[in-house]
C-alpha cells in the first residue's frame, strides 16, 4: 500500500504545480525506407499563453498534495544528513554497496545479495557526536530473491524492495537504519552517477498542453568543448573577430535539448541522424534513462524530492517525448510517400490497410495505429478512399479517452497529413 501511495502522489505533483518541489518543472528551467514501407500493408499481407497550463486542483486534494510533496521533502533531508553523519569509511561502503545493487537492478539478475555494514550513526545531531549502533553479524549478509525468482525470473526489484522493508521494520534499530542508508545511497547512485548530466535547458508546453517540450533557443548561445574538425560542425558568423570559424559537435535544434548526443531530428521533423533505425536507438536511450529515474523512484520514493532527480527527470522528459513525435511524424510522411509511389505502380488495387505510428505521452513508448482503407479484394484504388478512412478514424480518435488530451491532439495531425496529402477536392 506504500508504494501505492507514493505513485498516486508523485503523478499529482507532477501534474499540477502545487510547491516548490515541482516548481521549476513547470516554469520550464533545467540547469546543470524499406523498413517503413513494413507499416504499409495490402489486404493480402493483414490476412497475413504556452508557459503555465491553466490547471487546478479541489482545495482538499491540494492540501493533501501538497502535505505529501512535504513529507517527501523532509524525508529526503532526513535521509541525506543522517547519511552525511555517518563516517567516511561507512560512506564509502555504503556506496561500493550501492553500485552492485544499482548495476544488479539494472542487468535484471536473478538474485541479489548485499552487505550491511558493521556500525552506523544512529541520529544526525550538529555536533557530529550521535549514537552508534552496531549491527548483529547474523545480521550483515542479506540476499533479495529465492529460487523461484531464479526459475521465474521474476522482478527482482519488488524481491529488493520487500527484502528492505522487512530490515526496515526490524526490532533492531541499528538494522532500520543501515537499511535505509542502503536504500538511500542506492537511489542517489541510480539517479546521480548511472545517468549523464546534460546542459542546461529551457522547455515550454505547446499550446493546450502540460508536459514542457518545446524548447528554447537562447539568444546567446554558449558553444560546445574542444572538438575534432572530423565530429565537429563549422559555425559563421558566431565566433570572435579574428578567431575564425566556432566549431560545434552538434547542430543548433540539437543543443538546445538536454543531451544533444541523443537528437535524431529538428524542430521541422528533419532526419539529423542516418537513418531511422538511428533515431529509435536514441529513442530507446531516452527510454532507458527514465526507466532508471522510475526505478530509483520505486525503490525510495523521496528521491523526487532530489535535485538532481528534478533536472535530469525534466530535461530527458521533454526531449523524449518532443523526438518521440518526430519520429512519429517522419514515419508518417514515409508512409504516404510509399502510399503515392504503390498506388502510381497500380500496386494498391488488392486492398489496403495503415498502421500509423504515434507516441504516447503517458507510457512514453511508440505504438501503433492500426486501421483499413480499402477493404480486401478486387477493388482499385483511389486517394478517397485514404481521405475517407482518415475522416473517419479523426472521429474515433477524438473521443478515445484512453489517450491522453496531447497524444490525442498529435495523432490527429497525422491523420490530418494523411488526409491532405491525398484530399484533391480543393485543388
Amino acid at each position: 500500500m506504500q508504494e501505492f501511495h507514493y505513485d498516486y502522489f508523485i503523478s499529482l505533483c507532477y501534474r499540477y504545480t502545487i510547491n516548490g518541489l515541482v516548481n521549476e518543472e513547470k516554469t520550464g528551467t533545467c540547469h546543470s525506407a524499406d523498413q517503413r514501407s513494413t507499416r504499409i500493408h495490402s489486404s493480402e499481407q493483414i490476412m497475413s499563453e504556452k508557459l503555465t497550463p491553466q490547471h487546478t486542483l479541489p482545495a482538499s486534494q491540494a492540501k493533501l498534495v501538497g502535505s505529501s510533496t512535504s513529507h517527501l521533502r523532509a524525508e529526503y533531508e532526513r535521509w541525506r544528513r543522517l547519511f552525511e553523519a555517518q563516517p567516511t569509511l561507512v560512506q564509502r561502503f555504503l556506496e561500493g554497496q550501492a553500485r552492485s545493487l544499482a548495476d544488479a537492478l539494472i542487468q535484471r539478475q536473478p538474485q541479489i545479495r548485499f552487505m550491511l555494514p558493521e556500525s552506523v550513526v544512529l541520529e544526525a545531531t550538529p555536533q557530529q557526536n550521535g549514537p552508534i549502533g552496531r549491527i548483529p553479524p547474523d545480521f550483515r549478509e542479506q540476499l533479495a530473491g529465492g529460487l523461484i525468482d531464479r526459475l521465474t525470473r521474476g522482478d527482482i526489484g519488488m524481491a529488493l524492495r520487500q527484502r528492505l522493508a522487512e530490515l526496515e521494520q526490524s526490532s533492531n534499530r541499528s538494522v532500520s537504519v543501515a537499511t535505509g542508508l542502503v536504500r538511500h545511497a542506492t537511489a542517489v547512485q541510480m539517479v546521480h552517477n548511472m545517468l549523464p548530466a546534460g546542459r542546461s535547458v529551457t522547455y515550454v508546453p505547446d499550446e493546450g498542453e502540460e508536459i514542457p517540450t518545446l524548447p528554447v533557443a537562447e539568444e546567446l548561445e554558449a558553444g560546445s568543448a574542444i572538438t575534432a574538425s572530423t565530429d565537429a560542425i563549422a559555425e559563421e558568423g558566431q565566433g570572435e573577430a579574428g578567431r575564425g570559424e566556432l566549431l560545434v559537435p552538434y547542430v543548433p535544434a540539437a543543443r538546445r535539448f538536454y543531451l544533444p548526443q541523443w537528437v535524431a531530428f529538428d524542430d521541422e521533423n528533419h532526419l539529423l541522424v542516418n537513418s531511422t533505425n538511428d533515431a529509435e536507438s536514441h529513442i530507446a536511450s531516452m527510454q532507458r534513462f527514465l526507466s532508471l529515474l522510475h526505478a530509483a523512484v520505486s525503490l525510495a520514493p523521496y528521491i523526487v524530492a532530489d535535485d538532481e532527480y528534478q533536472t535530469k527527470r525534466y530535461g530527458m522528459l521533454g526531449q523524449l517525448i518532443n523526438q518521440g513525435r518526430a519520429l512519429a511524424h517522419y514515419e508518417t510522411s514515409e508512409i504516404i510517400s510509399t502510399i503515392k509511389q504503390r498506388a502510381a505502380a497500380n500496386d494498391l488495387n488488392r486492398g489496403l490497410s495503415l498502421s500509423l505510428p504515434y507516441f504516447d505521452d503517458q507510457t512514453l513508448k511508440m505504438k501503433i495505429h492500426n486501421f483499413e482503407v480499402i477493404p480486401a479484394g478486387r477493388i482499385m484504388f483511389v486517394p478517397a478512399f485514404v481521405v475517407r478512412a482518415a475522416e473517419q478514424e479523426q472521429a474515433k480518435v477524438a473521443q478515445d479517452t484512453r489517450l491522453s488530451a496531447s497524444t490525442r491532439k498529435h495523432l490527429l495531425i497525422e491523420l490530418r497529413e494523411l488526409e491532405d496529402a491525398f484530399d484533391d477536392r480543393d485543388m
